[in-house]
């Protein structure tokens, strides 16, 4: 190796430019590509006090906290540009090849290994001592590239394969959304329309303190990361003390109550409301957490968790939102949410449809669900012959 050295560590803050060279961080190496996003740049001067660690074409860039043991290869358009707390391998030209090494710590085996390095309790972290110590298996720097030949046009075929599944399963969730939207949108201008205040009862969750909850078993409570997008997170540590039962009576949910997040609301575009199971029937509601019972002699409340999840829904909330980074939805704007009110007798044959337009759709997820697990797996197979001997 005729160079083992790390990029620049310390503060970012003030190294950062508008204008300028680019700058490489931990987050432009995933999966063996390094891809600049174009945000990160740094002066020439910065750059010429770090000449150690100035980048070369063929270098390989090695992850060295977080997501530790990610590589890639630098390529000519940043010859002479440098990185932020990244280990820099510079391979010796005719016993190594950049692109081998990188396609060797991206093995299964290496994953492991580099799991084992790490140091640091909170943050993954890797050293160049650690690294320096690594054994590489070395064929000729010919058998090398023949190796890398073979692992590129495999995983460029891998690519293409898992773009096409990926696409396949977007056009499905889109055939079902658009399903969906257009049976809530079967009613026309037939159906009322009322603010959900007017069909449910709403519960807006209580101000417990930190120092309320406890690990040891008493009532469960419902915070914000119990409810997830269309499914309820368990998690069984979040008890108050038994006696806040009879205290915050006005704040307990029932098994089967819809429950919805006030903060944070929307995330991987889907709106975070879920039912509550059965065995968090009596929790109390943390706040900004809101649940949502409805009048029964009105609307199902399968029919409003159904309608809940909708695109519509999620656009009322972006409307409404004072912020997308975090979009926090008010108990108001709650309340004023306008609810499509078929009548009682229509929502249970709407309700069999959406069950059908579900199924269809959960077959198709789940194949192409698979297909793409399949198509991560044969990528590590590959990478595991090719350095055991098995690439022919």
């Amino acid at each position: 190796m005729d160079r083992l050295t790390n990029g620049y560590v310390g503060p970012t803050r003030d190294i950062y430019v508008e204008h300028g060279l680019p700058y490489l961080l931990a987050r432009h190496v995933r999966n063996g590509r390094l891809t600049f996003d174009r945000q990160t740049f740094i002066s020439a001067e910065f750059n010429d006090r770090n000449k150690k660690s100035t980048l070369k074409a063929g270098d390989v860039l090695l992850v060295q906290s977080g997501h530790i043991g990610h590589s890639a290869v630098v390529g000519v358009e940043h010859e002479g540009h440098n990185c932020h707390a990244m280990i820099v391998l510079s391979p010796t030209p005719d016993l190594l090849c950049g692109e081998y090494l990188s396609y060797f710590f991206n093995t299964p085996d290496m994953r492991q290994k580099f799991a084992t390095l790490r140091s640091g309790s909170t943050v993954p972290h890797l050293t160049c001592a650690a690294v320096r110590e690594l054994r590489v298996p070395l064929p000729a720097v010919e058998e090398q590239r023949r190796i890398v030949a073979i692992l590129d046009k495999a995983f460029e075929d891998i690519a293409t394969a898992k773009s096409n599944a990926e696409k396949n399963l977007h056009n499905a969730r889109e055939l079902y959304e658009s399903r969906v939207e257009s049976l809530f949108a079967a009613g026309g201008g037939s159906w009322a329309v009322r603010p959900l205040a007017e069909v449910a009862s709403i519960i807006n969750g209580y101000a417990f303190q930190g120092t309320d909850f406890q690990r040891t078993p008493g009532v469960r409570s419902i915070k914000i990361t119990n409810v997830g997008v269309g499914e309820f997170v368990d998690d069984a540590s979040n008890y108050l003390p038994t006696a806040f039962s009879a205290m915050h009576a006005g704040v307990a949910v029932t098994e089967g109550s819809i429950v919805l997040a006030l903060t944070r609301t929307i995330i991987s575009g889907g709106l975070k409301v879920a039912l509550v199971p059965s065995d968090f029937d009596g929790a109390l509601l943390n706040q900004r957490v809101a649940a949502i019972q409805p009048h029964t002699d009105q609307l199902e409340t399968a029919f409003l968790f159904a309608y809940l999840s909708t695109r519509r829904v999620v656009d009322y909330v972006k409307s409404r939102v004072n912020t997308l980074m975090q979009p926090n939805l008010s108990i108001t704007d709650l309340r004023l949410l306008p609810v499509p009110l078929p009548a009682l007798s229509e929502q249970q044959p709407l309700l069999k449809a959406l069950q059908r337009f579900s199924e269809d759709f959960q077959k198709l997820d789940s194949i192409y669900t698979r297909k793409l697990a399949a198509l991560d797996e044969l990528k590590r197979s590959l990478l595991h012959q090719a350095f055991t001997g098995g690439v022919p």
